[in-house]
């Protein structure tokens, strides 16, 4: 069984607290891309990231000075956002360390699938980025299914805990015999399920924390899950959707 999640914008760099195992998968591709960002004009580089001058002219610096093989960070550690935030790779204990290593995988524009431990660099490039790459009209089409077939074990089985942007990549080469579940975390307002983006992400985060923690290897282990507030509703779940609905103040 593997577990999908989305990357975070903001990044950081640590390079003292663990050590990298590995660099991702497909780093030919990566340094493709690498080039490619790096020879647009910096008004392109803005335009192609879709942000502020501050946070434009960071990244440019980054393009400039970027180097994938030294100074790398692992990515449990470098992507810094709230699903992060709340997953608290800090403080896993050895065995969550090992789970997440063998079961999760971050969906990535930019390095396409990073397993935890492996070094990454700062870097900003999201899935949905108007990006014509070696004759591929975006990045979807860039990286293909070769995305699929490398978080796809031999389960079969797949716990889709990423957004909308990054899961896209994995649904259009879904095959008949793969179980995918997407999960989906809410609260029930006028008999409707309805996702707020803050909470969605904590509760993906602590969703890998609990998955790692009781060592999940079936999907059905997963419906136990009941921190902040929230409880397994079978009514509104189905074999392709688990609803998790929050009915308390976020609080284990």
């Amino acid at each position: 069984m593997r577990i999908i999640i989305s990357p975070a914008k903001q990044m950081r760099v640590d390079t003292d607290t663990m050590a990298c195992t590995d660099v991702p998968v497909f780093m030919d591709r990566t340094v493709i891309l690498k080039d490619w960002i790096s020879g647009l004009s910096y008004e392109e580089q803005k335009s192609l990231w879709a942000c502020n001058d501050k946070i434009a002219r960071q990244n440019a610096e980054r393009y400039a000075h970027m180097d994938l093989y030294r100074n790398l960070t692992p990515a449990l550690l470098a992507y810094d956002g709230i699903q992060y935030t709340y997953m608290a790779p800090a403080v896993f204990e050895d065995g969550q360390f090992d789970y997440v290593a063998d079961h999760l995988r971050i969906l990535s524009g930019f390095y396409g699938v990073v397993r935890p431990m492996d070094g990454v660099v700062p870097y900003r490039l999201e899935m949905q980025a108007r990006a014509a790459v070696a004759g591929h009209k975006n990045l979807y089409d860039f990286w293909g299914e070769d995305l699929y077939r490398e978080v796809m074990d031999d389960s079969r089985v797949l716990i889709n805990l990423a957004s909308k942007e990054y899961s896209k990549c994995i649904e259009k080469y879904l095959r008949p015999e793969d179980r995918y579940i997407t999960c989906i975390f809410g609260t029930v307002e006028d008999g409707k399920v309805v996702q707020k983006g803050v909470y969605v992400k904590m509760a993906r985060g602590e969703m890998v924390r609990f998955m790692a923690g009781v060592q999940a290897e079936e999907p059905e282990q997963i419906k136990a899950f009941h921190w902040s507030g929230y409880h397994y509703d079978e009514s509104r779940s189905s074999e392709t959707e688990y609803v998790f609905i929050r009915t308390a103040v976020p609080g284990k």
